[in-house]
């Protein structure tokens, strides 16, 4: 799915030919996007992730499940508050990270992540920002799809 979405809500996109962008957390407009989880909002803080590199706030209630899924750009996430499960397929890896934790996962890379609690947190990407949902035999599945299943 891309994120074409995120400009038909009426989120910000910041320009690439702006010199500086200053924003407290406080100043986003988060807003729900289709083919994710109701239980997140987000806003893009930087680029266009329809077209390239981009950084997008986003917040999760607790428990709020982004089921297995990868992304053709490399992501990088940092945890601002709450905490957040990250598990990765074929690996007995999982890691919970707080306030400053970090993590980079690989393009294609399959992952899923849970908030433990309420959290926030900014997305990096390398390049367009997609999300392929997967089943647990790591085909591709429809957001509608894992979307139901995750409830």
């Amino acid at each position: 799915m891309r994120f074409a979405t995120l400009l038909v809500a009426g989120l910000f996109l910041a320009h690439a030919e702006e010199m500086s962008i200053v924003r407290k957390l406080s100043e986003n407009k988060l807003a729900p996007l289709p083919g994710l989880p109701a239980c997140v909002t987000m806003a893009v803080e930087n680029g266009d992730p329809t077209k390239g590199s981009s950084v997008i706030v986003f917040k999760g209630t607790a428990g709020c499940v982004i089921p297995w899924h990868w992304h053709t750009p490399t992501e990088q996430v940092m945890i601002v508050s709450g905490s957040a499960k990250v598990e990765m397929k074929d690996s007995n890896r999982a890691a919970t990270i707080g306030p400053g934790g970090y993590a980079m996962l690989p393009s294609k890379h399959q992952h899923q992540f849970t908030c433990s609690s309420a959290c926030t947190a900014f997305v990096s990407s390398d390049s367009a920002f997609d999300i392929h949902y997967v089943d647990a035999k790591g085909n591709e599945i429809s957001p509608e799809t894992a979307l139901a299943t995750a409830k």
